[in-house]
């Protein structure tokens, strides 16, 4: 069972008080949830099943703040990034890469993309609008700054200011909202 309406309807049917369904839903999310920490840590990593563990129990633990409304998918693995990100900061770990090769990263998996774009699209949201428009062209959409600058009537210098601070301005939020 891997289908968006199978996982949901099992969602909220937990969510109603069925417990068989609910455990059906944890069993498959574990195995789910295996492959996606297996891909990130590497099949053999000593923390995975810590991961998966710790993902299963803040699902079960914040169920209630599911939007039935909303695609189930995409909420339980933001759980799972989250407890990721929350592993990566605990052990360590740092993960550089490009802004401009952070697509190919985000779109591994297509049950993630559909948060991935939701949650770009909020924080992309939260900036001014010319601001906005220009990080889109310039670092999601790959024009260069000086298309950028002509579309927009900005100079080159300010598109470059305008990205430099968008950028900052992203960084912070996603700083503060941890």
């Amino acid at each position: 069972m891997t289908d968006e309406a199978q996982l949901k309807a099992l969602m909220v049917k937990g969510l109603g008080g069925d417990t068989v369904a609910h455990g059906r839903l944890l069993s498959h999310l574990s195995r789910c949830l295996r492959g996606y920490f297996a891909r990130r840590l590497g099949s053999g990593a000593a923390d995975l099943e810590d991961l998966v563990q710790d993902t299963l129990l803040a699902i079960h633990l914040k169920r209630a703040s599911y939007d039935t409304a909303q695609p189930f998918t995409p909420w339980a693995y933001a759980v799972a990034r989250y407890k990721l990100i929350d592993h990566y900061r605990r052990s360590g770990a740092r993960k550089a890469v490009p802004l401009e090769e952070a697509g190919v990263l985000l779109a591994q998996d297509d049950v993630e993309e559909g948060a991935v774009r939701r949650d770009l699209g909020k924080l992309l949201n939260t900036l001014p609008e010319r601001q906005r428009q220009v990080m889109i062209e310039v670092k999601l959409a790959g024009h260069s700054v000086e298309e950028a600058a002509r579309r927009s009537g900005m100079s080159v210098s300010a598109v470059k200011v305008a990205i430099h601070r968008g950028i900052k301005a992203l960084g912070k939020r996603v700083r503060d909202e941890d």
